[in-house]
């Protein structure tokens, strides 16, 4: 039992990571310190999309699988969980390539926002204290 409940922690904590590369960016408009851990997870994300990386996640979550007795599977955590659900046919290098450029653009955006604010609020500050 506790062999399935680390897979299946394993998978939660997959999806977890997926979102914050997704959306990460939008908890750093708010906490911008956050940017130190987000940056360097959407670089992992577009390298392993880009790339066809296999996520290191994938074999501890089959390992724990087999333990309990289930089968483990073939390909990786968007193969086998997200694309059924988001695609029914199989992931393909170039949905990976545009898996990576959403990624990359949606960051951008964000982090551009952000840069944005940050600029806009700093020459209203230095506006404010000159005498």
């Amino acid at each position: 039992m506790a062999d399935r409940l680390t897979a299946d922690a394993i998978v939660v904590v997959h999806l977890l990571f997926i979102a914050f590369v997704l959306l990460g960016g939008l908890l750093v408009l708010r906490w911008p310190r956050l940017a130190w851990l987000h940056l360097p997870a959407v670089a992992w994300g577009i390298l392993v999309e880009v790339l066809h990386l296999d996520c290191p996640l994938t074999p501890w979550e089959n390992r724990f699988r087999q333990a309990a007795g289930q089968g483990g599977y073939d390909g990786g955590f968007v193969e086998h969980y997200l694309i059924p659900l988001i695609y029914p046919a199989a992931l393909t290098p170039q949905i990976q390539l545009w898996f990576g450029a959403l990624v990359a653009a949606l960051n951008a955006a964000i982090y551009g926002r952000l840069l944005y604010r940050r600029r806009r609020h700093g020459r209203v500050c230095r506006g404010h204290s000159a005498p």
